[in-house]
């Protein structure tokens, strides 16, 4: 199928920049925006009330001042949550952000985006993808976003929203396993995601050679992952983009 023509860069900042910020901030996207990161990873899931959050967890405990589920939560509840703190005194206050908030940080910065859909246990992938997928399609131009899941049912749902050629998909693997293309092919994928540490090279073969861009995820060792660009990888996803600096291939 035809898809939109993205350019996907080298290096992609995983949640932001997160080795510096914390995770799926606004301060972490701003943070790789000035480090000349031109692409963030990140994830998104609905709060109990509906609103789509840049949030990782089913939780708010790991990377925020509170505690409880995320569906369970409103935005009100949210807002009074400190989101920053934990990572370093300098983001005191840091707020959870919306998606909206964030898709227009991502426009005024002119960033692309890798955005997962993250489905977690017993969530509602069509809830999410349809409270998702219009404000993403409506802010950002088709070659400044990639979204992406683990989720098949957010997938295939976000391809019937999308229609044929409007949205490149990628579909999340954590071993990429001989029936992959069971996956990708229903849903007219544009790339394959993979764990950089369980990807064999007959894999990354077999999903370059039909025509899939291949994404590893997530890569902090540039000496460790280098063979990977040889077997066809063409980006990497990572806390810290900048250590791959000096060990690209060439163009």
């Amino acid at each position: 199928m035809p898809h939109p023509d993205i350019s996907l860069p080298r290096l992609i900042a995983h949640r932001g920049l997160s080795a510096h910020a914390p995770e799926n901030t606004l301060s972490a996207v701003r943070a790789a925006h000035a480090a000349g990161i031109a692409w963030v990873e990140l994830d998104v899931q609905l709060l109990g009330d509906g609103t789509p959050v840049i949030w990782h967890d089913a939780t708010i405990r790991r990377c925020s001042d509170g505690r409880g589920r995320l569906a369970e939560l409103d935005l009100a509840a949210v807002r009074r949550l400190d989101a920053g703190s934990w990572f370093g005194d300098v983001f005191l206050g840091e707020r959870m952000a919306t998606l909206a908030e964030m898709l227009a940080l991502l426009d005024e910065l002119a960033m692309g985006v890798n955005l997962e859909l993250k489905v977690n246990r017993g969530r509602d992938p069509l809830a999410l993808v349809e409270a998702t997928l219009p404000a993403v399609m409506d802010v950002l131009p088709p070659e400044q976003r990639l979204v992406s899941s683990f989720n098949d049912t957010a997938l295939a749902r976000a391809r019937d929203l999308a229609g044929p050629d409007s949205l490149a998909l990628g579909v999340l693997f954590e071993a990429v396993g001989r029936d992959w293309r069971r996956r990708c092919e229903p849903v007219q994928a544009l790339s394959v995601h993979a764990d950089w540490k369980r990807l064999s090279r007959m894999r990354a073969s077999e999903v370059v050679n039909a025509g899939y861009r291949l994404l590893c995820y997530t890569a902090n060792d540039p000496t460790a992952f280098a063979p990977r660009w040889h077997w066809g990888v063409e980006s990497v996803i990572s806390d810290d983009p900048a250590r791959f600096l000096g060990h690209l291939p060439e163009a």
